[in-house]
């Protein structure tokens, strides 16, 4: 039997424009709305991202965020 889909948590996010454009097309694309798609990117963390692309993302992304934020 699956497990009843509940939205328990609310939390205040901050995104860039960027990732909450690719948000919104990702849950229009999948037929979700954003919450839904992020709990679903989160439960399925693992399986939908590659860990060696993430390390490199996550390196460039902390090397340039200094940067973004002025």
């Amino acid at each position: 039997m699956p497990k009843r889909f509940r939205l328990t948590r609310r939390f205040p996010v901050a995104m860039t424009e960027d990732g909450y454009r690719r948000l919104k097309r990702f849950s229009h694309d999948a037929g979700l709305d954003e919450g839904e798609a992020l709990s679903f990117l989160f439960e399925n963390f693992e399986s939908v991202t590659d860990t060696e692309n993430l390390t490199h993302r996550l390196r460039l992304f902390n090397s340039e965020l200094e940067d973004r934020k002025r």
